[in-house]
């Protein structure tokens, strides 16, 4: 008795948790609050699946109620045996045919929306004077961060990807190391990074993300890549068609200014140690060594994850490898003469960062 009490506990427990869970999610990374059509088609294949799902359990249940509560022994004794029904051509036909039914209504939508998503032939179109008429991303995933390169528009960005509203953006996804997976819950599914081939598909973004708690949607690696796989994240910037061709205009004329003697003393320790893997200017090809910095002050984290602080950038360039173990970003007495930065080239170096902005 006691035993099916405890049961029963965990049971209510675990509904209990599962009604808190659903209060979780947030809009800016949920794949329960899709952003896009594409993320709507694969959250309505994810209810209808649960669905399904949810009736044959409510069905078998219900079977087993009946057959305790109908053959339970107070009721028809001890020594009775209930009417087998091995062998009955009816059951047999109903228990495979129900199956069948239920994989049929799962199947067409799933392969429809499949071939529906994979379908990026508009991604070649081009109006009256030969331009893309669609917004075309090449995303390379590293060691341990993104690359963003729109080769229509000749804009390079790292770590932020910044997209227009209200049309399908196309991606080419391929990993410059090892296997990556590209994704952003809420605007839909996962798609692989690969060395040895290139993955196509396309997103859609119904409203900009100003208005979200980041101003950001949060997109992630979801493949096992490394030491610091669960840092590997980047954000997604959306904007209205106007404001996304504003943000290109600037990102293609925006040169990196120092601003202050403290920012100007930055730039020189800057393209003393660091301008070998690092650029500064949005305009250009892609294949930088490290991340394109263009944008940095008006990223929301540093290096993906950490709080876009002044501290933390400091934190980060005296010992990358103690956040991001397994990066390739050196060690700072690689790039100083042997020695560590001090205090006040740390500041400077803050200074000039924190002021590389396309949007302000």
């Amino acid at each position: 008795m006691m035993k099916g009490l405890k049961k029963w506990r965990l049971f209510s427990l675990l509904a209990a948790l599962t009604i808190f869970l659903s209060g979780c999610g947030e809009e800016y990374l949920s794949t329960l609050t899709p952003a896009g059509q594409v993320g709507r088609d694969q959250f309505n294949l994810l209810l209808l699946a649960s669905a399904i799902m949810t009736f044959v359990v409510i069905v078998v249940v219900i079977i087993y109620v009946l057959a305790l509560v109908k053959f339970r022994r107070k009721k028809v004794g001890e020594n009775v045996i209930p009417k087998q029904v091995e062998g009955s051509h009816t059951l047999e036909v109903i228990w495979t045919v129900i199956p069948i039914l239920l994989l049929i209504v799962l199947a067409v939508p799933t392969v429809i929306y499949t071939y529906k998503h994979a379908d990026v032939a508009a991604m070649d179109h081009v109006d009256a004077d030969g331009n893309k008429t669609a917004v075309t991303v090449n995303v390379t995933a590293k060691l341990y961060w993104w690359e963003f390169e729109y080769p229509d528009l000749g804009v390079v960005t790292a770590q932020e990807l910044v997209v227009p509203t209200g049309e399908k953006v196309y991606f080419n996804l391929k990993a410059a190391d090892v296997k990556h997976s590209f994704w952003i819950p809420a605007a839909g599914g996962k798609m692989d990074t690969n060395v040895e081939n290139v993955n196509q598909f396309y997103l859609e973004f119904d409203k900009e993300s100003a208005g979200l708690k980041d101003g950001v949607f949060y997109g992630k690696c979801a493949e096992l890549c490394g030491p610091s796989h669960a840092l590997m994240d980047f954000k997604v910037k959306t904007l209205n068609r106007d404001d996304f061709n504003a943000w290109v205009e600037a990102a293609k004329t925006t040169e990196a200014v120092a601003d202050g003697e403290l920012a100007t003393q930055g730039e020189e320790i800057f393209n003393t140690s660091c301008i070998a893997c690092h650029a500064t200017s949005a305009a250009g090809t892609a294949g930088g060594v490290g991340p394109n910095l263009a944008t940095f002050g008006d990223r929301n984290r540093v290096a993906g994850f950490m709080d876009h602080t002044e501290e933390d950038l400091k934190n980060w360039i005296s010992d990358p490898q103690k956040y991001k173990p397994g990066n390739l970003m050196p060690q700072p007495k690689q790039l100083n003469n042997g020695e560590e930065f001090s205090e006040e080239q740390l500041d400077a170096l803050a200074e000039y960062l924190m002021g590389l902005s396309i949007e302000k």
